[in-house]
């Protein structure tokens, strides 16, 4: 079109992929290149995986980095946030203890949504963030039946400290904890626009649904196995693996490809060397627990899959990725369970997809929001002729 760039020509052989690789819109909190991975607001990730959570709130809903007045003041503000409105105890004992956790942070969500919504897509968007930790750690409490002297939520403490302390584990070292879970937070907070996850909550948001609702349903869009329960899937390969003896680990590999079954935590979509977000959990792992059993199966794995994995020409990228070390580095703080790490994954992933919610509803067009999503398809049976 005249006047306008032509990003891509969609032929007939884009239906039916997931749009994959199809323009449909712009991000500003985000991108993600072959070399450096992600970039949040312009600063590739391996820059800023020593920024505390708080900090990355602010950069992706102001794109800049805080000054220290800045950070004081959106720990502060955050701070003021984090009573949640209502009752949730007592809504996730009504729950089914076998109920995925994944879908107890879907009702949480909502039950909190249909507690308070102000119809201010930044000011709910904010709110969610800052009850999270809160909801993170009562779920595990009553999940595990550990229900009696919960303690208070403490809103001087800062968002990772508020669910250590929410969930009080024993015989654990909680500054090792916070800071594998301020790291992971921050490693996946946002990743790019297209990703299912984002994508479906912007789409619920544009039909000016709210905030809590549409969350809920890029929450339980990221619950899948193709997408962010992977890192479930991740932790759970790498106890199948129960070595760190290098040509056990590769007959393990090669075995896993001879039964055409996946080998978890290496290959991106966009990627061409190993995810930044896996080197810094590496780096993090080799400094706080570098003789930990699950720690040297996946440095193993780090050394011995993408060599296997790139005999095959098909493999564009056979490196890390950042499910490979994250489940490992949990389970040595305590975190055992895998089937909870989806649950930190939508933890960090409210505050991007809340940060986009309030970019497409309240920035784009001028302050109009984009319209309602409403792609196209085609019958079956239609000529594609005008697309090829």
């Amino acid at each position: 079109m005249e006047g306008k760039e032509v990003l891509l020509e969609v032929t007939a052989d884009h239906l039916n992929t997931g749009l994959r690789g199809v323009p449909v819109g712009t991000c500003r909190t985000s991108f993600v290149t072959p070399t450096e991975g992600v970039h949040y607001c312009g600063y590739p990730i391996s820059e800023l995986t020593n920024f505390s959570p708080e900090d990355i709130v602010y950069l992706l809903f102001n794109k800049e980095l805080p000054n220290a007045q800045q950070s004081a003041d959106i720990r502060a503000d955050l701070a003021s946030r984090g009573e949640i409105p209502g009752d949730l105890e007592a809504v996730f004992r009504t729950l089914p203890k076998y109920g995925h956790p994944m879908d107890w942070i879907s009702v949480a969500i909502h039950t909190m949504g249909m507690w308070e919504t102000t119809g201010d897509w930044k000011e709910d968007a904010l709110n969610l963030i800052a009850r999270m930790p809160r909801v993170m750690g009562l779920m595990y409490r009553i999940r595990e039946g550990r229900e009696e002297n919960i303690p208070a939520d403490d809103t001087s403490l800062n968002m990772v400290q508020r669910f250590v302390n929410t969930i009080g584990l024993e015989n654990v070292d909680n500054e090792k904890m916070e800071r594998i879970i301020a790291t992971y937070l921050v490693l996946h907070m946002d990743h790019g626009g297209g990703n299912l996850s984002t994508f479906t909550g912007k789409a619920i948001a544009s039909s000016k649904a709210t905030v809590y609702s549409a969350m809920v349903g890029a929450m339980n869009a990221l619950s899948g196995p193709l997408h962010g329960r992977a890192n479930q899937s991740c932790l759970e390969f790498v106890l199948k693996i129960g070595t760190s003896d290098p040509e056990e680990v590769e007959e393990f590999v090669r075995g896993e490809l001879a039964a055409k079954r996946p080998i978890f935590g290496f290959g991106h979509a966009v990627l061409r060397t190993e995810d930044p977000r896996a080197s810094a959990q590496f780096a993090l792992g080799e400094e706080i627990c570098p003789n930990d059993e699950n720690f040297k199966i996946i440095r193993t794995l780090r050394e011995v899959a993408p060599r296997v994995l790139a005999e095959n020409p098909k493999i564009s990228n056979p490196n890390a990725n950042v499910d490979i070390a994250s489940g490992a580095l949990l389970f040595h703080v305590g975190l055992e369970d895998p089937t909870y790490y989806t649950t930190f994954f939508g933890w960090a992933r409210v505050i991007g997809i809340g940060a986009q919610i309030v970019d497409e509803r309240t920035i784009f067009r001028n302050g109009k929001g984009t319209p309602i999503y409403r792609p196209k398809y085609f019958a079956e049976q239609q000529t594609l002729r005008h697309v090829e």
